[in-house]
Formats: C-alpha cells, sequence, structure tokens
C-alpha cells in the first residue's frame, strides 16, 4: 500500500482505502478499481490523496496511530460541533473531554508511538481535520515530555479548539484562494481572541486550555500574535500547540497551495528552534515524527529508488527504504530491503513520483 496524489494515480490502480466524507458521504470502497469518472469525483469534493495497492507496494502496511475508523468518526464529531450555531456561544467542555480521551487512550495502545497521519482528507473540511491532527500531535508531543494523562487531558482539549476563534471570522476570508489584503490577515490574526473569549466563558475549562486559543500563535522571539509574547511568558501549552499547527498546516494541501513534505517541513522547523519553537518541546515532537512516511517514494545517494518500507523510531531521518530500481533506471524483479539506520553508506536524497 501507498499514498499517491490523486492527479498522479493511474486508472486502473486499485483504491486501498475506503473514502468518505466528514457527513457520512461515502465515496469510493476498498478494492475499487480506479476509473477517469472516480477521479472526478473525488475531485469534485477536495479529495487530493487517495492510497493504492500495486505490486512495488504490496505487503507494505501504513502504520496508524489511530484507528482510522476511530480518526475519522472523531473528526466528523468535531465538524458537527463546531457548524452548530451554539459554538459561538460557548463549548460542552465534557462533550470534547470525552473526544480527547478516546484519541489518548487509543495513542498509549501503540508499543511505537509515532505520529505518522495518514488519513484522506478533503480540502473543504481542512478546519475539522486540522483541529484533530492538531490535538493529536500535541497529546503525542506532551507523551514525549512525560506529561501525566490528566494534563494530556487538558493540552488534548485546548489543541483541538485551538482555532475555535475562526467560527467567527468571514468564512470567505478563510477560503479565499489568494493572497490576503492586510486588513483580511488583520481579521483573521483576530480568531485568537475570538477563540479565548468563548473558551472563557465555557464550564469547566483549565485556564491553560484557553490560553492555547490566545497563544498558539505567538513565537519564542516575539515575532507572533496577538500579543508579541517571548520565551516563557508563553505557557507551555501554547508552544506545544504552537509547533503541532505549523507542522499540520504546512503538511496539508489548502485551497491557495499544495502541501510540503514531512522532512522539508521538520527540516525547517527544526532551523527555527530556540527562535520561533521551543527547542527541548521541538526535540520532543521530532521523535515521533515520522520523517518519511511509510509508503512515501525515495532517492538514494546511490541513484537507486524505492519505497520507504518501515519507520526507524531512533533514527527517524534513516528508515528501511525497500528498493524497486537500480541506480541504471531498470526496475528490479526482485526488490531488496536496506535499513539506513545500519547501512550508514546510503541516504536519502530526495523524494519522487512514481
Amino acid at each position: 500500500m501507498r499514498r499517491v496524489r490523486l492527479d498522479k494515480a493511474q486508472t486502473g490502480a486499485v483504491v486501498a482505502r475506503a473514502i468518505h466524507t466528514l457527513d457520512g458521504v461515502f465515496l469510493l470502497s476498498a478494492g475499487t478499481v480506479l476509473t477517469p469518472e472516480h477521479k472526478e469525483k473525488l475531485q469534485n469534493y477536495g479529495i487530493t490523496e487517495i492510497y493504492i495497492e500495486d505490486t512495488i507496494s504490496e505487503g507494505i502496511e501504513i502504520p496508524e496511530l489511530i484507528r482510522e475508523e476511530v480518526i475519522t468518526e472523531v473528526k466528523s464529531q468535531v465538524k458537527k460541533m463546531m457548524t452548530s450555531p451554539s459554538i459561538k456561544v460557548s463549548v460542552d467542555v465534557k462533550k470534547v473531554g470525552e473526544i480527547v480521551e478516546r484519541l489518548i487512550a487509543n495513542i498509549l495502545e501503540n508499543d511505537r508511538i509515532v505520529a505518522s497521519l495518514c488519513d484522506v482528507r478533503s480540502i473543504d473540511e481542512y478546519t475539522f481535520s486540522h483541529s484533530v491532527n492538531v490535538s493529536v500531535i500535541s497529546i503525542v508531543t506532551g507523551i514525549g515530555v512525560g506529561m501525566k494523562e490528566d494534563t494530556l487531558r487538558d493540552l488534548g482539549i485546548g489543541a483541538l479548539l485551538h482555532d475555535l476563534g475562526k467560527v467567527m471570522v468571514d468564512d470567505t476570508i478563510l477560503r479565499k484562494p489568494t493572497n490576503l489584503t492586510s486588513i483580511e490577515y488583520d481579521e483573521v490574526k483576530k480568531h485568537t481572541y475570538y477563540g479565548y473569549e468563548i473558551l472563557q466563558k465555557s464550564e469547566n475549562i483549565s485556564r491553560e486550555a484557553c490560553d492555547i486559543a490566545l497563544s498558539h500563535h505567538e513565537r519564542l522571539d516575539g515575532s507572533g500574535y496577538p500579543r508579541r509574547l517571548k520565551s516563557s511568558d508563553i505557557q507551555i501549552f501554547a508552544r506545544i500547540a504552537a509547533i503541532a499547527d505549523v507542522y499540520d498546516a504546512l503538511t496539508t494541501d489548502k485551497v491557495y497551495r499544495r502541501k510540503m513534505m514531512p522532512h522539508d517541513v521538520l527540516d525547517y522547523m527544526l532551523s527555527l528552534g530556540g527562535k520561533h519553537f521551543d527547542k527541548s518541546l521541538l526535540d520532543a515532537f521530532v521523535r515521533h515524527i515520522a520523517y518519511y512516511p511509510v509508503g512515501t517514494a525515495v532517492i538514494l545517494n546511490s541513484g537507486e529508488k524505492g519505497l520507504v518500507s518501515e519507520y526507524n523510531p531512533y533514527f527517524p531521518n534513516r528508515p528501511v527504504v525497500r528498493v524497486v530500481i537500480d541506480e541504471s533506471g531498470h526496475s528490479l524483479k526482485k526488490y531488496r530491503e536496506v535499513d539506513l539506520s545500519k547501512k550508514l553508506e546510503y541516504r536519502v536524497v530526495a523524494v519522487w513520483d512514481i
């Protein structure tokens, strides 16, 4: 199994995972042989990537940090909550807490906690998927720095609701496919205050969770907003959510730009450690994120090409690679696995579209 961009998926490819919207509209079932009509249907629903089964990816299993049916159900619940008129007044924190507790329980079931968020998402449902993913990544980072379950719950709640204030921002601005004007950007930045105000009116939510909505765009060097806070003036929940927010935003397709690859985003964020992001929290985050998610097509320094077949938790940028094309560009009849953590003469130099 591997993940491919929909525009690169060949007619006749076999769909590996069922695709549906957060409203429960079933689009394609696993095992469907892809046709041009199927591709057009998915494009109309804002789907940009799918999972396929083919010869070179046979036997490769994409690890799930959270079971697919659980993450889909959670995102559906979040969409219903975020589109309810009452959300502009206050939040049912008890319900959000139940959602977060379910996420934590699923994450802690794993022997290896590696956040490789692999659900198929619609651009049109970005807001709801993003909210859940930021919560998941924040929880994983919290686990990485030794937070206990009660603290993780508060962190997860605040992270899930970090962009709540966007329900008060004009949707045409949020969905604008071109650059925002300075006035429009100033309006978007107000979502931090809007969200904080709504959460302050909600019952049974911690002060730290509320502060995530207000402070997740603050940066250690004072270059963030809305209060231009610096370093320790930004509480730890907000510093964690800031990392999760940027990572998920940059690794996701949006209306106005295509996503970046995870390894490029991680390198970019690491370059800002100590400047924009708390370095110790960033290190904890990176330890639990797949540089090259399983199924990624990569090029080795030898000129050989292959697919990432396994993640190395102790060497996040040195995965196991299934070599499928030799250095001369010839397809191999018999694939071979190269563990880059043991074969130090090899390294990944690029990713490629098959």
